[in-house]
């Protein structure tokens, strides 16, 4: 699809290719939308496939609204995650589906010298930046973590790594001017809730991160506009943190002087208050904070659980590596015979992104338990074992690859 179709994809259009258009963005008739099925390897994992606009075949979590996982393989297709397979996350069912690039408006305001209402135009004659970096779901792999918690049971693929292009928020805001006692940048998109009832989904970022000239608002995603589904036309972009703050169909940027206490900051997306963010399993925690930057993973992303190799025969183990900002050190890797050996490491994209790395070894006969481990500039090693919150996030344990060789 080009971009002139995005720009003016009409709403009827868009929910009759997704196959929703007999009842809205109700029931989907399955003929249109649901294809195979895929088994995630744990309890209840069985999903549909679906195939949205601008998108490939994807693991459907649900419906309303739609919510996308990257199916698994995508990740050893290179170290940027094409836009066609890139996951879907929303947390509020009035999604837009029809938006005119040219009348879209963002207005930056509130807390402001000079509020400003800037066209995509306006932007594109800021100064162009752009980053690779990882975007992931706090609930990434939740359908894993035992016991099981509430929330989307996704497994590995609620992740993807882009290159960003657009405009850091500091000109922005500096272009409109802080007021002095400024505390805190908030923002806001076009998806919207269907009751009244439902709070709006609008996020925070305290006012030294908003201006440290690495978070930026986003209209390119791998050198094209930014897909509907992902945020079109423009997308909040917060290297290393969860995706929770990266909002989409950005049109309301306001400084304000105190801290926002509205849902989505103050009751959701909160880990417990200590260094590990875990509490014993099945007990709440005594206090909590906001999530912020991810822990350090590691993939193997060349060979799938319940592979059969050939016994004697080398074969060349390849994955991905990355942390919350720090960059990647190195990642050992292990064929399960209790031995560890560094891998190689591929390509530095930066700080932000995913890492390859690569690793050879050579099966006897038998099963494998293949496994392995990074490590960050900043000394964070994943761990052997699982941590738990009530909310299933940052999970970040040693992953395992079982396979044989015969």
């Amino acid at each position: 699809m080009n971009s002139s179709s995005v720009r003016r994809l009409n709403r009827r259009d868009f929910l009759r290719s997704a196959g929703l258009v007999a009842a809205g963005l109700g029931a989907l008739p399955s003929a249109r939308i649901f294809g195979q099925t895929v088994t995630l390897p744990f309890a209840h994992g069985e999903r549909q496939m679906a195939t949205y606009p601008q998108k490939r075949s994807m693991i459907l979590l649900t419906t309303r609204p739609p919510q996308l996982e990257t199916p698994f393989s995508v990740f050893n297709e290179g170290l940027t995650t094409p836009n066609d397979a890139f996951f879907v996350r929303y947390h509020l069912a009035g999604i837009p589906t029809e938006i005119d690039s040219d009348a879209f408006r963002t207005e930056i305001k509130g807390h402001v010298n000079t509020p400003l209402t800037l066209s995509q135009a306006d932007l594109k004659s800021f100064e162009p930046v752009e980053v690779v970096a990882v975007l992931q779901c706090s609930g990434n792999s939740r359908g894993f973590v035992q016991p099981r918690v509430g929330g989307g049971q996704s497994g590995n693929g609620a992740m993807g790594n882009a290159r960003w292009k657009g405009v850091r928020l500091k000109d922005l805001l500096d272009k409109a001017g802080l007021k002095a006692g400024a505390k805190q940048v908030t923002f806001n998109g076009l998806d919207k809730p269907v009751l009244a009832t439902t709070p709006d989904f609008v996020k925070a970022l305290d006012i030294d991160h908003a201006m440290d000239d690495e978070v930026m608002v986003a209209y390119e995603m791998n050198g094209q506009p930014l897909p509907m589904l992902n945020g079109f036309p423009l997308r909040l972009i917060v290297p290393g943190y969860y995706g929770t703050y990266w909002v989409k169909h950005v049109n309301e940027i306001t400084v304000i002087n105190d801290t926002l206490e509205n849902f989505w900051m103050k009751t959701a997306y909160r880990i417990p208050d200590n260094s590990c963010a875990c509490v014993a399993p099945g007990t709440k925690p005594a206090s909590t904070v906001p999530i912020k930057r991810y822990d350090v993973r590691s993939f193997i992303t060349s060979l799938s659980d319940g592979q059969t190799l050939t016994a004697g025969q080398s074969v060349e183990v390849r994955g991905i590596a990355f942390d919350g900002g720090s960059g990647i050190d190195k990642v050992s890797f292990s064929d399960g015979k209790g031995q560890w050996r560094d891998a190689e490491l591929g390509a530095d994209l930066g700080k932000y992104s995913f890492r390859e790395w690569k690793s050879r070894f050579t099966p006897s006969a038998g099963e494998h338990e293949l496994k392995s481990r990074a490590t960050s500039r900043n000394g964070q090693t994943q761990p052997d074992d699982p941590s738990w919150n009530p909310s299933g996030y940052m999970r970040n344990v040693v992953e395992t690859v079982h396979i044989k060789a015969a």
